[in-house]
């Protein structure tokens, strides 16, 4: 099961509290105060791991709670700092305060960690309170509270390149014929159900990444079809390739949907709207008179849109595709690049 958004609740440790003791030996007549201080209470810490892909377990546990903090003891001992808890999440995961709204954090490295909780400090104990005019000081402090958070969690998967199309474009089809990813295919509407990545190698050792998502209908900002709720993953890609039906077994304008699609874009999003983008018309081998695809390659040549017609049954086309958006997507990294410099 595919989950990319859940709620949940973390509490940091409380720190253990000082220690009031004093010091009884025999012989050792000025013994004085020597209460330990407690330890600190443990945190809660998020960590990023490529090997999970979902948020699927922490939908069954959704309370962490780190260990208290020991309280200090007699002799100057400081009592144990408590057991943090770690979290593992999938890579891409933003963390957010479900009160506030504000991001906490944004893990898109294997590996990555963050404390996003933190424990209590735990209490000085009554030594630290003799002075010369106070030698037997029966102060001593107590452990404060560890922070506690509700959080929504959501994971925004990491690619290159994101599919949007209406249901039946082809997208699955498309990231099965150039990777090896193996979605499910099938003539009805909404076969995807899930996002699915695809690794599409080109040249010797280049590489980019492919995020194919669930089709929009028009409306989907309104919550129909499956709604916008998938358009989350392709946040973070840098290339967006818009896939229009140009078959003899579609009546629909392909310009039309085209323009839908923008529209349903910029109604989740208008930055995403504004990402780069190529319009790839699919399934050409049954283009009949080629009406639809004439239309289309005139309707990009006026906006100056790159228009890229292809068969992924029969593989036309697909060695111009995957060229075109090697060549988009190593611009794009090397103007990221120069960027962040």
């Amino acid at each position: 099961m595919f989950v990319d958004e859940v709620r949940i609740t973390v509490k940091a440790g409380r720190g253990g509290d000082g220690s009031c003791s004093f010091r009884r030996e025999m012989f050792v007549p000025r013994g004085g105060p020597d209460g330990g201080d407690g330890g600190n209470g443990g945190d809660v810490i998020f960590t990023a791991s490529h090997r999970l892909t979902t948020l699927l377990d922490l939908r069954y546990q959704r309370h962490y709670e780190a260990e208290d903090g020991k309280p200090g003891g007699g002799s100057n001992c400081s009592g144990r700092r408590g057991k943090p808890v770690v979290v593992t999440l999938p890579v891409g995961t933003v963390v957010y305060d479900d009160e506030t709204g504000e991001m906490l954090a944004d893990l898109v490295t294997d590996g990555e960690s963050v404390t996003i909780a933190q424990g209590g400090k735990g209490g000085r104990g009554n030594s630290h309170f003799a002075t010369s005019t106070n030698r037997v000081p029966t102060q001593f402090e107590t452990g404060t509270d560890g922070e506690e958070l509700r959080l929504r969690l959501e994971l925004k998967l990491l690619a290159d390149v994101g599919l949007v199309g209406f249901p039946n474009a082809g997208k699955s089809t498309l990231i099965a014929s150039i990777s090896a990813a193996r979605p499910k295919i099938a003539d009805y509407p909404f076969t995807t159900l899930i996002p699915n990545l695809g690794v599409v190698r080109y040249g010797e050792d280049r590489s980019f990444v492919v995020a194919d998502i669930p089709g929009l209908i028009e409306g989907a900002h309104e919550g129909k079809g499956l709604g916008i709720q998938f358009l989350r993953h392709i946040e973070r890609t840098s290339l967006l390739l818009h896939l229009i039906d140009v078959s003899d077994w579609t009546t629909d304008d392909p310009v039309a949907r085209f323009e839908v699609m923008r529209n349903e874009l910029a109604s989740y999003d208008q930055a995403l709207a504004s990402r780069p983008f190529a319009i790839v018309a699919t399934k050409i081998d049954a283009i009949g008179d080629g009406a639809r695809l004439k239309v289309l390659k005139a309707y990009c040549k006026r906006r100056r849109y790159h228009c890229l017609p292809i068969s992924a049954a029969t593989r036309e086309g697909l060695t111009e595709l995957v060229a075109f958006v090697g060549q988009q997507v190593e611009q794009l990294r090397m103007a990221a690049c120069e960027t962040k410099s």
